[in-house]
């Protein structure tokens, strides 16, 4: 006998890229999500590393929209500490950010905005900020960065109970 899941109507989605130090953070964050953590049986986690944008829009198409999408993610915002876990709210971040694709910022913000503003997902960004990023590969977080994780990951059930 086949047991089906139930559909998943949450995400968690883990970005960034693990071969540029601090920018690995949101897979760092999936990966103790799914060793160290139960979550919500309609919650899938899911570690997107550069692919968002792409994804953002295939769960745009789908008749079958989630009810909420997590992104992880880490950024450099003036006035943090590296390895601060905070919560941005996607109509606060700069137009300018809208076309910045370098891969310790913060992607497709525009299309996050339009999610946010033309259906009824709730659109969540859950982020750490970056100490120094490297500018060659350097797999690995920054001590405060990698002692922010599971502070996340508590931040992260926490949300996922709230709004169940």
């Amino acid at each position: 006998m086949t047991v089906l899941s139930p559909p998943k109507t949450r995400f968690v989605f883990g970005c960034g890229n693990p071969l540029i130090g601090d920018d690995g953070f949101g897979p760092a964050v999936i990966e103790r999500l799914e060793n160290h953590h139960t979550v919500p049986a309609d919650t899938d986690c899911i570690d997107v590393g550069t692919s968002i944008r792409g994804i953002l829009f295939d769960l745009l198409l789908d008749e079958k929209k989630p009810k909420q999408i997590l992104l992880v993610d880490a950024v450099d915002q003036p006035g943090r500490k590296p390895g601060e876990v905070f919560e941005i709210d996607v109509g606060s971040v700069t137009p300018a950010k809208t076309t910045d694709f370098s891969p310790h910022q913060f992607p497709t913000v525009n299309m996050l905005q339009q999610i946010k503003d033309h259906t009824p997902i709730d659109v969540r960004v859950l982020v750490v900020q970056t100490g120094t990023l490297p500018s060659e590969v350097r797999p690995g977080l920054s001590p405060p960065v990698r002692d922010a994780v599971p502070v996340m990951c508590r931040f992260i059930i926490e949300t996922l109970q709230e709004s169940a």
